[in-house]
């Protein structure tokens, strides 16, 4: 019911669908995810005991059949608690909470390829592929693409957790660069195509150990 409801939703993507919480922690290791629609009975645990082994979980909506832990969940910041069986008139009262409060705002739904970011009051498609660099400036990003540079309102952390570590790589406080667009690096520095960028003194270790595994 869920699933079917999530694929009439236009506002999310649906990346997976879990039947026990082992696959679940898989798929939140795999991918950047903003919402999960959680199950209170799970097989082996309850939902509520899987989301204490979260250190950082994703927004939630719960799902169960039984009332009897509306007040427990509270404990854990629910955005709503979904009473089997619900309609999707009611599962879009849940949804637009988090649509209308602004709790997705920053980025929506990320696939393997690309990302959507909220700038100038639009969410543009962004291809990682496309990306050269991102540059912190105080409360805003300036992503730098091959075809244009897009501002959001973000932190370098989020931007960070979002990003395929196995493409780019936190270069400095203000700076993640993308692998393929590294020209050179030499010294504290990273030559790119657009922008000579520093290496902060407590991230060179990391970029080193990542280039010469990468490039071995």
């Amino acid at each position: 019911m869920v699933e079917a409801y999530i694929k009439r939703t236009t506002q999310f993507e649906l990346l997976a669908v879990c039947s026990n919480a082992l696959e679940a922690r898989e798929a939140l290791n795999k991918q950047q995810v903003d919402l999960i629609f959680l199950d209170i009975q799970l097989p082996g645990m309850t939902g509520l005991n899987f989301l204490r082994t979260l250190e950082k979980p994703p927004l939630v909506i719960l799902t169960t059949a039984y009332p009897d832990y509306a007040l427990e969940s509270y404990e854990f910041n629910v955005i709503d608690y979904l009473l089997k069986p619900f309609s999707y008139e009611r599962f879009l009262k849940a949804v637009n909470k988090i649509v209308e409060g602004g709790l997705l705002t920053q980025k929506t739904a990320i696939t393997n390829d690309h990302m959507y970011i909220k700038s100038s009051g639009k969410f543009i498609r962004v291809n990682f592929a496309d990306i050269i660099y991102i540059e912190g400036m105080k409360d805003y990003l300036k992503i730098c693409t091959s075809t244009a540079n897009i501002v959001t309102l973000q932190t370098m952390n989020e931007m960070e957790r979002s990003l395929p570590p196995t493409q780019f790589i936190r270069a400095h406080k203000s700076y993640i660069v993308s692998l393929q667009y590294i020209k050179s690096i030499y010294g504290n520095n990273i030559e790119t195509a657009r922008l000579t960028i520093p290496i902060g003194i407590n991230y060179k270790e990391k970029v080193m150990q990542l280039i010469s595994k990468r490039f071995s």
